[in-house]
């Protein structure tokens, strides 16, 4: 039972028509409802850049082609549009909530508001300039002021969101940590992703990146570590020890060929590791469905165990633990009374999907995307039996057309 908004009781059906007789009734048999999913990490306007420059190692990547189309094309428009795209991906797939790092966090939360999905904005800090801002200091100052214009959106939230240890400077880490402490957000980073990140980070700073984050007391709670791939013993265990959180991003680590990661071992120690796509340029899939299954298989066969990240825990990493990393997770992430009616519903009728012994099982391994019938944020149904009920599906694609011919024009 939902009413304005929030999951009131959680019954059978047979009850649930007893109890409200003169309540709207939506009956989806042979379908499983679980929490919608969240993707704990993303770049939600770089949908604009799907299969832009492929099959490149991730520095040759960002130097040689994202960030140079990036310098030149990404506005105000550009990021409105692009999230708009992802929201619509999104939304089809069953995903209810997204964690953003992008430029002009504003036009996301535009977007975001007007797809009428939950979304986590990040306030982001680089040290290059770019045409959003000129510095460090002015990203953070824009950010903010975006921030306090829309912290009363219920719909929205907000992470501090430096975009990696190799691109921001120890002065501005010391700003950060001190917003940190005032601000109480989470605080959203890529760290360890590539073995390359790791030796630049010795041959600077004498340190490997997480020892320098720690150095300048921005590993805690609420550190949302992004891809972690390449972790110590002794820097799981330091996660652990101070509750941090790991956005793992199976498929794009494959593709950037930056390596496969330990969830499981994570897992086991105590860190609290959800699942994240990364942005459409690096995946190129915006699929929560194809990260759970992926993450579950890699952990199995990199260790020889197929008992590891079972189904159950992969469907956790891509809800209430991605939850709890945002600080959600007294409003979303389970189904439960008083949570916020964030919800999927999945199709089992399928013939690929036949027959169902286990539901959990059959979304890890079996479903995917294509299988979500009807979708619902703040009880409100965004998704039905497919079809998106806000966005014109027309209009975004000649947006996604119009971007395209510029992003050639200037390649």
């Amino acid at each position: 039972m939902v009413s304005g908004g929030v999951i009131r009781e959680v019954v059978p059906a047979r009850e649930a028509r007893n109890r409200h007789p003169g309540a709207r009734h939506i009956e989806l048999a042979h379908h499983a409802l679980i929490p919608g999913l969240i993707n704990l990490h993303t770049h939600a306007a770089m949908a604009l850049m799907r299969g832009l420059a492929d099959d490149r190692a991730l520095m040759d990547w960002l130097q040689n082609h994202i960030w140079p189309v990036e310098s030149r094309l990404v506005s105000d428009a550009f990021v409105h549009d692009g999230t708009l795209l992802a929201c619509a991906e999104m939304l089809r797939g069953g995903i209810t909530c997204f964690n953003d790092m992008y430029f002009y966090p504003g036009a996301a939360a535009r977007a975001a508001l007007e797809a009428g999905v939950r979304a986590a904005l990040g306030i982001i800090v680089i040290e290059m300039p770019s045409p959003y801002a000129a510095d460090a200091q002015d990203y953070l100052t824009k950010g903010l002021e975006t921030r306090d214009s829309l912290k009363h959106e219920p719909l929205l939230s907000f992470c501090i969101a430096p975009h990696a240890p190799y691109t921001v400077s120890d002065k501005s880490f010391e700003r950060i940590a001190m917003l940190q402490g005032e601000l109480e957000l989470p605080l959203h980073i890529h760290v360890h992703e590539t073995r390359d990140e790791i030796g630049q980070s010795l041959a600077h700073h004498g340190v490997r990146p997480l020892a320098r984050l720690e150095r300048l007391g921005l590993v805690d709670a609420a550190l949302i570590a992004v891809h972690a791939v390449h972790l110590t013993d002794q820097e799981g265990d330091l996660l652990a020890r101070k509750g941090c959180h790991i956005a793992h991003c199976p498929s794009s680590n494959l593709k950037l060929a930056s390596g496969i990661g330990s969830p499981a071992r994570l897992l086991g120690k105590g860190v609290n590791v959800a699942l994240g796509t990364d942005g459409a340029a690096s995946n190129n899939r915006l699929d929560v469905f194809t990260e759970m299954r992926l993450a579950a298989l890699l952990a199995k066969g990199a260790a020889g165990d197929p008992t590891l990240l079972p189904a159950h825990t992969a469907l956790e990493m891509a809800t209430v633990r991605a939850a709890r990393a945002l600080g959600l997770e007294d409003r979303v992430g389970t189904l439960a009374p008083g949570k916020l009616a964030d919800m999927t519903a999945v199709n089992l009728e399928a013939l690929e999907l036949a027959p169902c012994y286990d539901p959990v099982s059959h979304l890890v391994y079996a479903a995917g995307r294509e299988h979500v019938s009807h979708v619902w944020v703040n009880g409100e149904l965004l998704v039905e039996n497919g079809r998106l009920t806000r966005l014109d599906t027309r209009e975004l694609a000649a947006n996604a057309s119009y971007w395209q011919a510029k992003i050639r024009n200037r390649e």
